[in-house]
């Protein structure tokens, strides 16, 4: 699938994305899950005497376990599935705050009958509470952290979400806001769509401030992602 550029702007920067499916991030995707993010994981960095602004840097995007063998690489992972376990059921309870990210509704809506799965960090539990609590429709697709060996920046999951649509990853635009997201949506050869200021360093083939920037289209079985000024 191919990008098409704006006129008025380089060639490198596209307006259009075109896909025959879509691959979903969720926390600061779909779902602005950012407060209850920076509670439970600057408590947890605090217990190890971590600085948690620094912690919360290398949370994003990445699954409990990953996050802690980067910021503690001497502990043994062990204690890190561990931690994680604790973590989650912190994190699954704790919903306030929990929001859809602007437009997230009405980009669902629209993508309801198109072909798109959830890649999330998440494990299951958690993404349908954080979904639940944005009140956002959950993909009968998905894949969460049960379903993979490697969190991201590893590309499994998305590789997975591509295989259970039958698309080559090639023919996907992965929605993402993290470093370590759009790193695993690289590597496994799609297309990327930034979503929010966190991807916006990270040179996503086209970025929106949130999902009010974005217009569905299909046309022949091609999705067509518009990227609003």
């Amino acid at each position: 699938m191919t990008a098409t550029p704006a006129p008025s702007t380089s060639a490198t920067t596209p307006t259009v994305l075109t896909a025959r499916a879509l691959l979903l991030d969720m926390d600061g995707t779909l779902v602005n899950s950012d407060a209850a993010v920076e509670r439970v994981w600057s408590r947890w960095a605090t217990e190890h005497g971590l600085d948690p602004e620094a912690a919360l840097k290398v949370v994003h995007g990445r699954q409990g376990h990953a996050t802690m063998a980067v910021l503690l690489p001497e502990r043994p992972m062990e204690q890190n599935y561990a931690d994680t376990r604790r973590l989650l059921a912190e994190e699954t309870a704790d919903t306030e705050g929990v929001v859809p990210v602007a437009g997230a509704p009405a980009f669902m809506a629209a993508i309801a009958e198109l072909p798109h799965t959830l890649v999330t960090s998440a494990d299951a539990a958690l993404a349908h509470a954080r979904m639940t609590a944005a009140d956002l429709p959950m993909p009968a697709t998905r894949v969460t952290a049960e379903s993979v060996t490697a969190s991201k920046p590893h590309p499994e999951g998305f590789l997975k979400g591509a295989a259970a649509l039958g698309v080559d990853p090639a023919d996907c635009v992965v929605l993402e806001d993290s470093e370590a997201g759009i790193a695993a949506a690289r590597a496994a050869g799609t297309q990327v769509l930034g979503v929010g200021p966190r991807a916006t360093a990270f040179s996503p083939d086209a970025h929106v401030t949130d999902l009010t920037q974005l217009r569905v289209t299909t046309e022949n079985g091609e999705i067509h992602l518009h990227v609003q000024p």
